[in-house]
C-alpha cells in the first residue's frame, strides 16, 4: 500500500525533467516515477540506450547539466532519478501494458495493477515505448 502520496508537483516537473531530457538530446525510451514499496519512496526511471553505450555515469551527468540550477525542479533531485538499459525487466513488464508515443510526454497513472503476474503498486508513466 502507498503512504507516500503522489503530488501534482511532482507530476509536473516529472513532465518538465523529460522535456528537458529531449531538449539536451538524452535518447528516453521510457520516464516514469514508480513507488518502490520495499523503502516507501518514488524513484524517477528513466530508461535509455545510452546507459548501455555510454554508461550510467555519463548520462546522470548530462542529467545534470539538464537540469543545472533549476529551482522549480524541487520535487526531484539527482538521488531521486534512477537510470536503466531499456532492457529493464521492470520497463519491459511494464511495456506488455502500456505503450505511448516515441515522443510524446503522457500522463498516465497506473495504480494496483498485476502485469504477468507482478503487482505494480504505483506509477505515473510519462513514456514507454
Amino acid at each position: 500500500m502507498v503512504t507516500q502520496a503522489f503530488t501534482s508537483q511532482m507530476a509536473e516537473q516529472g513532465a518538465a525533467l523529460l522535456r528537458k531530457l529531449d531538449a539536451a538530446g538524452i535518447k528516453t525510451t521510457a520516464a516514469l516515477w514508480i513507488y518502490l514499496e520495499t523503502s516507501d519512496t518514488w524513484r524517477f526511471l528513466v530508461a535509455s540506450p545510452d546507459v548501455q553505450s555510454k554508461g550510467p555515469k555519463q548520462i546522470y551527468e548530462r542529467i545534470q547539466r539538464a537540469v543545472g540550477s533549476d529551482t522549480d525542479m524541487e520535487e526531484i533531485r539527482l538521488q531521486d532519478i534512477s537510470v536503466v538499459p531499456p532492457d529493464e525487466p521492470l520497463i519491459q513488464l511494464l511495456r506488455v501494458a502500456i505503450r505511448t508515443g516515441v515522443d510524446d510526454v503522457s500522463g498516465i497513472r497506473f495504480r494496483r495493477n498485476t502485469i504477468n503476474g507482478q503487482v505494480i503498486e504505483d506509477a505515473y508513466i510519462y513514456r514507454l515505448t
